[in-house]
């Protein structure tokens, strides 16, 4: 059974620049997008939470859209982000990326609000039925205090445009079950579950450290695709300092990523501190040298 990859294989949740005066820097964003598919991103998703979507005007993601999609053409992806806790906002938002550009949406739960299975269900069928774009959606409970059940992952399947998930819900068992009764597309959206997700048929991943070491994180699933399993798994080894550091040291991957980066978040989050800045240096020279 061959694995579907509606979006390709190895895909950066790209950050959301702003220079010093906290205006959208779309020159940086445009080098950064072309740089990321130099390095081997099949595509970019952006305005994640990585890309301070909470923060970020609907006018400042239509144009990061456009400006990513003149940038790297018309064969890489271009996932946009779109989810609120508003159903009405979120179909606003996609319909909005596919005029600017967007081959792809990205919808995550509702969240806050909490609202039981049906309720999640229906606010996904809503979104996908407003645009011509296929759809991703995102599971991820410890954000939106919500899973999308595995039954409802079996109905949604059957909509002709949702095609995806991006995985972050922890529960190997329950994707594992998805993805061989269904012909949906997932995407680990934790760097520690890119390579076993892949293992059991996942399509690839959605990364937040691959803004800084894109091909670092390609490297293992190259190595699987090859046969050579105890290859993917040294190199997948390799990247777990840096990936613990970014993702699991109690900041924001939006603040690890662009510290590296040198450039600025937007308020409510804050940079690292020296030190913050001095160990994540370190892991990334460690694993790019």
């Amino acid at each position: 059974m061959s694995t579907p990859r509606p979006f390709g294989r190895a895909l950066c949740a790209m950050i959301t620049p702003f220079t010093a005066d906290d205006t959208l820097d779309l020159d940086h964003a445009r080098r950064l997008a072309a740089h990321l598919v130099a390095e081997g991103c099949d595509g970019l998703v952006l305005s994640g939470t990585t890309g301070e979507s909470p923060t970020t005007t609907d006018a400042e993601k239509a144009a990061l859209v456009r400006a990513v999609r003149e940038e790297v053409g018309a064969d890489i992806h271009v996932v946009a982000g779109v989810g609120t806790a508003s159903t009405r906002h979120t179909v606003e938002l996609a319909r909005q990326a596919e005029e600017a550009g967007a081959n792809g949406l990205l919808v995550v739960s509702p969240y806050y609000s909490r609202p039981p299975q049906d309720a999640v269900e229906a606010h996904f069928r809503t979104v996908a039925d407003a645009t011509g774009l296929p759809v991703m959606l995102y599971d991820i409970p410890g954000r939106t205090g919500v899973r999308i059940g595995t039954d409802a992952l079996l109905r949604l399947a059957e909509h002709e445009r949702i095609v995806a998930v991006k995985d972050c819900a922890y529960d190997l068992l329950a994707s594992t079950k998805v993805i061989g009764r269904t012909s949906l597309a997932y995407y680990s959206g934790c760097e520690e579950t890119n390579l076993p997700l892949y293992a059991v048929g996942a399509a690839g991943y959605v990364s937040t450290v691959a803004n800084v070491a894109p091909a670092q994180m390609r490297a293992p699933l190259d190595a699987y695709d090859k046969g050579d399993t105890a290859e993917a798994t040294r190199l997948n080894h390799l990247t777990l300092p840096l990936s613990e550091l970014m993702m699991a040291s109690g900041l924001p991957g939006t603040v690890t990523v662009k510290a590296l980066l040198n450039t600025p978040v937007r308020e409510p989050l804050q940079p690292a501190t020296p030190d913050q800045v001095a160990a994540l240096q370190k892991a990334y020279d460690d694993l790019i040298h």
